[in-house]
């Protein structure tokens, strides 16, 4: 029903189970009709599928949008294809978008589907469209945990004991990506992934980091920001008020919405047919 979360069940031959997905139907979605452009909106470490509803205002800030949301959840494996064999990522691509589009009205091309997410979600969200250029358009990132697969050690010791704090133990990290110099390690590196020559254009990047964030975070982010500008493609970068939580995802999610809904929106009257 339009306006409501609704659960999407995709059974995975490549998972070996069912996954489920929560879809954010926008207020005036059409079943038929005009298509809509598509976010894919990934969670952080320790959060899940409903996680974006139930810690931001999303579902208001959409109102008013044709944006069809899908959240994905993967628990703690990155939605990536990790050291442990888990698949995540061909989960992701070839198994839930091709579902999203045979379920729903969408516009099942490049520059109508964009990925964003927090934390682990906002690192894998610029993998995933670096990886797969023919797939998304636009990456959003809130604190993106973008040097995940260059991590050494527990670089968070000192902050274990906070309350609310989540990320990974080095055991939990190596499960996901294998020991310093594994082959995991080396494909989803954002400076490897930068350096990949690909006959399609880069997609719109928006980066943001909150000041209160632990260094190491704000370190990466900005290194990513200045290696990506060094690439020739800038991204639009933001340092707002706030910690590494869903607080500030919240506080910072109507800039990266904004930053989304005129290059989506303008795809639905765009004739390009790059299709997944």
């Amino acid at each position: 029903m339009p306006g409501e979360a609704l659960t999407l069940e995709v059974p995975s031959r490549i998972l070996g189970r069912t996954k489920r997905a929560t879809v954010l139907l926008p207020d005036g979605y059409q079943p038929h009709g005009p298509g809509h452009p598509v976010l894919y909106l990934l969670h952080g470490y320790g959060g899940g599928r409903g996680t974006w509803l139930e810690r931001t205002r999303l579902a208001e800030y959409l109102r008013g949008s044709r944006l069809v949301v899908v959240m994905p959840e993967s628990g703690r494996r990155w939605f990536v294809n990790d050291h442990a064999g888990l698949r995540y990522e061909d989960h992701f691509t070839e198994e839930l978008l091709p579902a999203v589009d045979a379920r729903f009205n969408t516009l099942a091309r490049r520059s109508a589907r964009a990925v964003g997410g927090f934390s682990m979600g906002g690192a894998t969200a610029l993998f995933l469209a670096l990886r797969h250029r023919a797939l998304f358009s636009a990456v959003t990132s809130h604190a993106g945990a973008f040097e995940a697969p260059r991590r050494i050690g527990d670089p968070y010791q000192e902050h274990r004991g906070e309350p609310d704090f989540v990320m990974p133990t080095v055991e939990s990290h190596e499960r996901v990506w294998g020991p310093p110099g594994s082959e995991t390690r080396r494909s989803y590196d954002p400076y490897r992934l930068m350096a990949r020559e690909d006959p399609l254009p880069p997609p719109a990047l928006y980066l943001d980091v909150g000041t209160g964030d632990h260094d190491r975070m704000v370190r990466m982010n900005r290194t990513v920001r200045d290696a990506l500008r060094e690439r020739g493609w800038p991204p639009e970068y933001r340092e707002l008020p706030g910690g590494h939580d869903w607080q500030f995802v919240n506080d910072a999610l109507p800039g990266a919405l904004a930053f989304l809904h005129g290059r989506l929106t303008a795809a639905a009257t765009t004739p390009q047919e790059v299709r997944a």
